[in-house]
Formats: structure tokens, sequence, C-alpha cells
């Protein structure tokens, strides 16, 4: 307990970091208390470590040994320490207590999330240095196990993409609570753990985007431009600052050359492939990253897991969007984008009027549940109308489509490599051709399919195929 009096005494470490400083703070009303963590780094080290702290005398002393443990340490041995770390430094808490130790490693971790949040050049280059982007999922945890066996020096990295009260976070892959089920998992491996809070950008980019999706009357794939374009491109940044050579992730997915350059393939389960999902990774991003589950399945990856002795060996897996986990996508949308259920006609395909319905936001082309009108055979969604609030339904075979177009298209190899396109994650491909086109972007494109698809849902992703390799991308427009 000495260093617990040291720090009750040591008033003159109280007090901000001044300016420049990266500072993290936890607790607050809740408890009563409150720890405040400031960093300020030199050329990837901890110059200055200062902390205030409010509350009982064990959260003052936990603050003071979690500065004690890093000033000057290296930003990545920072990242090592925990509340383990931080309860063992003040000669261990009683469980009562233990709250401070949390409190403290949470206040640290959040200034090292600041400030690699910034432009700040967090650690020199090492040619066997990766950074493995962790859920707390066995996917990742397993890629961590991967990486080390192959000899790499890994760094860990969580993404804070949402917090919701109404979203359950012991589900959702980038809330609070997964921040600090990965850390943990990170430190019981041993290796140092950074969060990368991008909830603003998330917010606004894939959230927003969902919302106004479905209140055109679309149904948006979030997923595509989170992977595409928010995410990944965030944590091969964060990668560089750390003077990683690599991006790893715990996706199924393949990355080939077809002598042109790097495209993203399936992988080997085709029952985890998630190519699909990843689509929108612009080929120059490619060479950064690594898949290390390529080959394996995931009963493989769960062995693997298990035989390492890890907890998440056996957690189940998410099946909702991060930020609908715990809760429906039509109360998501009420809460978040206004869209309130409101009375409108269920029509056939010549217009007429056979039933009524809650609101169109509330229906996906394709959909064949819940529409509510009793029919002879079987009835799909065939067509939403926002301006209207209709819905229009049909038979299967009204369903089928042979062409479609899409908006806001990538080719990274010319139009007429394409001979196949799939249109819905858990979909095989079709063969299809698209109209004349160059590599680049295009404001639209035009897809024929040689085989009917049924339920081609404006709002989703088209991802086009040459052979095994993704060439291009697109948002569904109308089939």
């Amino acid at each position: 307990m000495e260093l617990f009096e040291h720090c009750l005494r040591d008033e003159t470490r109280l007090g901000p970091a001044g300016e420049g400083a990266f500072t993290g703070a936890a607790g607050g009303a809740a408890c009563g208390d409150l720890s405040r963590v400031s960093l300020v780094l030199d050329g990837g080290r901890v110059a200055a470590a200062t902390f205030d702290a409010e509350g009982c005398g064990a959260t003052r002393a936990a603050a003071a040994a979690a500065t004690e443990l890093v000033d000057g340490e290296t930003v990545l041995d920072a990242a090592r320490v925990g509340v383990e770390e931080v309860d063992a430094a003040i000669g261990g808490l009683t469980p009562a207590k233990r709250h401070a130790a949390q409190l403290a490693a949470d206040a640290l971790h959040r200034a090292l999330a600041s400030a690699a949040a910034s432009s700040e050049r967090l650690a020199p280059a090492n040619d066997g240095r990766v950074l493995v982007a962790m859920s707390g999922g066995v996917d990742s945890a397993v890629a961590v196990l991967l990486e080390r066996e192959r000899g790499a020096e890994v760094v860990g990295v969580t993404l804070k993409l949402w917090a919701d009260p109404e979203t359950d976070g012991a589900k959702a892959c980038c809330s609070p609570e997964a921040v600090v089920g990965a850390r943990s998992l990170a430190h019981s491996l041993d290796i140092p753990h950074l969060t990368l809070d991008l909830e603003e950008e998330f917010r606004r980019r894939v959230v927003g985007a969902f919302v106004s999706g479905y209140a055109a009357g679309a149904t948006p794939n979030p997923c595509i431009v989170c992977n595409g374009e928010v995410r990944i491109a965030a944590m091969a940044d964060l990668a560089e600052r750390l003077g990683a050579t690599h991006l790893v992730t715990g996706h199924y997915a393949r990355i080939v050359d077809d002598g042109a350059g790097p495209l993203l393939a399936a992988a080997s389960d085709e029952a985890k492939d998630q190519s699909y999902m990843l689509a929108a990774l612009p080929p120059a991003m490619l060479g950064r990253l690594r898949f290390p589950l390529t080959e394996l399945t995931k009963p493989e990856v769960r062995e693997i897991a298990a035989r390492h002795g890890l907890a998440v060996a056996r957690k189940p897996e998410s099946q909702d969007l991060c930020f609908l986990a715990g809760q429906g996508k039509r109360k998501f949308l009420r809460r978040h984008g206004g869209l309130r259920d409101r009375d409108g006609a269920v029509l056939d395909r010549s217009g007429r009027a056979i039933g009524r319905h809650g609101g169109h936001h509330n229906f996906t082309v394709g959909q064949r549940r819940g529409i509510g009108v009793s029919a002879p055979e079987p009835l799909y969604v065939l067509a939403t109308d926002a301006e209207a609030n209709t819905v229009t339904v049909g038979t299967c075979e009204e369903l089928d489509t042979h062409r479609l177009r899409i908006r806001d298209a990538v080719l990274h190899r010319d139009g007429d490599r394409v001979d196949a396109v799939r249109l819905r994650y858990h979909s095989g491909a079709v063969p299809a051709a698209v109209s004349a086109a160059g590599t680049g972007r295009h404001s639209t494109l035009d897809v024929e399919l040689s085989e009917a698809f049924a339920g081609a849902s404006p709002g989703q992703a088209a991802v086009l195929l040459a052979g095994e390799a993704i060439v291009g991308h697109g948002t569904i427009a109308s089939g």
C-alpha cells in the first residue's frame, strides 16, 4: 500500500498536462468518482502524464498509478496497461473498490484513443509489426493468434462506432462494451490495445445513409459503405502511424492478383465468405491488408480458439447490424429518422388497391412475410413508392428480372471483363454482362442477367465479378 499512500499525498501530479495533451476521462455522476488522464507525446513516447480525480481515495490513487505506469514509456507499452496493472500498482484493491482501477484504465485508454484519432506519429516503423482489428469475437482473436505464430509483433485496435442506450452493447461489435471486452482480450493475450473512435463519422455517413435510404423507399446496405469508406481506411491510416506494415482483420475473404494488381475474391468457406461486404474497398487498399482466416472454416477457427483456451471460442455471432443489435429496424427508424408508421395502400401490379399497410419503409423488394394480404398464391413485394406511400405486390414470377441498372458504379477493370454479378450477401453469383465501360467511376451502368433473379432490391449492392475476382461494384437503382 506504499504507492497508494504516496499517491494520496502527491498533489503535484494533479491537473491537466497542458496544451497539446491528449486527455481521457471516465466515471461521473452515476458513481460520483471521476478519473481524468492527460498525456503529452513526443516521438511515440509519453513525455508527460498527469491526472485529475474526484471521489474516494482509491479513485485518486488508481488515477495516479496509471500515470506513473505510463510516464516515459512508449505509446505501445502504455497501451498494454489495463485494470490488472493499475490494481497491482496500488497493492490490490478490495472488490468494492476495484472500480477505481477500471476508471483509471478507461481514462488512460480514452486518452490513448484521442491520440489514435489524431495525426500523431505513434511509433517508429517496424517491418515485423501488424495492427489487428479486434471486435472481441472469435475471428479477430484467432487472427491475432495466427499472426503471432508467424512471428509478427501484434497491436490490437477496436473501433467505437455506436453508443445508444437502446442498443444491446453486448451483441454489437463496435459498442463501448465491445471496446472494453476487446481490450481485456488483447491484454490477456499480452498485446497492446488501442481504441479508434469513429462514432461521429459513422453516424453521419453510415447510419445517416441507412435512414435516408429507407425514407426514400430503398433498402440500403450500410456494411458496404462502412467497410469501403469509413472503418478500414481509418484503421489502415492508424496502422501506418503505428509503424505497422499491414492492417489484419478476421474477415473471411481472399486477395488475388490478376496480373494488373490485387483484387478481392471469395474465401474458402462459402458459408462465411464476406467478400461481398468488402466489395467497396479500393484495390490500392488491398496491398495494406491481410486476411489470415482466408483458408479456414468457422469450425476450424473455433477449434483454434478453444485449443488456446480463449473464452470467446464459443461466443455466439451477432446476426444484426451493429447499430440495430437488440432493437428492431422499425423502432430504430422511428427513433433516429422520424419514420413513423402511416397508413398506405397495398397495390397489385395493375395498380388496384388490395390491402393496407403501415408505412412503405417497413417493406423491401422480395419480402414475402408480413404483407398482410390474403391471396390464392404467395405474394411478394415488387416495389415501394416513398412519395405515394404505396407497396406493390405480386407473384414470384413477377418478381423476376433479367436486367437492372446500378448507380454510383466503380469498375477496377474494363466492363467487358464482367461475367457475373452478386446482388445479395447470401445469394450466389448470376451470369451477367454490363454495358460497355472503362475503368473508373460511372454514374450508371446497365447489367444484363443471363438468368432471372428474384428480388433485386434498390439500395442493395451489386458486386461485379470477372471469374473469381471482384472487379467493380455499384448500388442497385432499379430492376
